[in-house]
């Protein structure tokens, strides 16, 4: 049961942190709030944008605006999935051998997956198990992960050279995916003023807690959601779908597979995060206005035509939230 007290310290500590991150990165506002809303619905961020936007950057201060564990993966082409989870070694005590197992760096609380489309399939995958049941197997023994356990990963557009697709059963583990802009002139200006002055950017203290998250993430479960609203997500999830009739003209022109479930799934997560941030009582149309996209746009498939002709995804998006009523 959700206490006003634990309301009133959730809401102080989201506070804090936010204020937190925005002392280091400059605008971005879009993406820092996509991050805390991953983090309050138990979910995974996708960050994609071109190299030297601040992704990482953003990653390094919300975790250290937390106090949490956190570990950097940088993935290459050479990496394996034991380099990712960790491997049972060899060990000799007293003149006799056994396995024991050395924890990779997915044992952490924030994980920062670096340029996760640089490396091979297989390696991608390894991350699966850890994303969606926040366990992980070797061998025959399976350990779980601490919480709270999030996974923030940046990559590349896949046009640029060295990248591999993300498969679709790991991209879909993704709570949300934003993109990140290129700054507008007065960011660019104060970015460099921040870098290039005094001590340069300084990663800020911990100002809130792995209890304060678990705290909140609860507060967010329990944000109130009207049966209404909740039949107008699976409605717009549905139109998504070039098969149903709920489809617009360029879903079904454009598109080979909609939304999982697990897109209703995290477009409500998101909009109750998102309405919790806003400090509102419960969650309205415009909460799931701003997260649609964001929680829907990684999980649709173009077909053939649509790749041809460079849809985007993005668009069709925008088609299905024109055409679909609330009512």
């Amino acid at each position: 049961m959700i206490t006003e007290r634990d309301y009133e310290q959730a809401t102080a500590s989201m506070t804090a942190l936010r204020e937190a991150i925005d002392g280091v990165i400059v605008g971005h506002e879009r993406v820092v709030e996509a991050a805390l809303v991953g983090m309050l619905g138990s979910g995974n961020v996708l960050l994609e944008g071109i190299p030297g936007l601040g992704k990482t950057l953003l990653v390094r201060a919300l975790a250290a605006a937390l106090g949490l564990r956190f570990s950097r993966i940088q993935f290459t082409p050479d990496l394996m999935p034991a380099d990712i989870v960790g491997t049972d070694i060899i060990t000799e005590e007293d003149g006799r051998r056994s396995f024991s197992f050395a924890p990779g760096p997915v044992f952490a609380h924030v994980v920062l997956a670096d340029e996760i489309n640089r490396a091979t399939p297989k390696t991608q995958s390894a991350l699966l198990e850890a994303m969606e049941e926040r366990t992980v197997t070797v061998g025959t023994k399976t350990y779980p992960l601490e919480e709270p356990f999030v996974v923030l990963a940046t990559q590349n557009p896949i046009e640029m050279e060295g990248t591999y697709p993300l498969p679709e059963a790991q991209i879909d583990r993704f709570l949300l995916k934003a993109t990140v802009e290129y700054p507008s002139i007065d960011q660019l200006v104060a970015i460099a003023e921040r870098n290039t002055e005094g001590a340069g950017v300084v990663l800020p203290q911990p100002v809130a807690s792995g209890d304060d998250i678990l705290r909140a993430r609860r507060v967010v479960r329990e944000m109130p959601v009207a049966e209404e609203l909740r039949r107008y997500v699976a409605r717009l999830v549905m139109a998504t779908h070039p098969s149903n009739a709920l489809a617009p003209a360029c879903v079904r022109d454009f598109v080979e597979y909609g939304a999982s479930p697990r897109g209703a799934i995290a477009l409500v997560l998101a909009a109750k995060a998102r309405a919790f941030l806003a400090g509102q009582a419960n969650v309205r149309r415009s909460d799931i206005e701003e997260m649609f996209v964001l929680a829907l746009q990684h999980r649709m498939i173009l077909n053939f035509r649509g790749e041809a002709e460079g849809v985007r995804v993005a668009g069709v998006l925008d088609e299905v939230w024109k055409a679909t009523s609330v009512t």
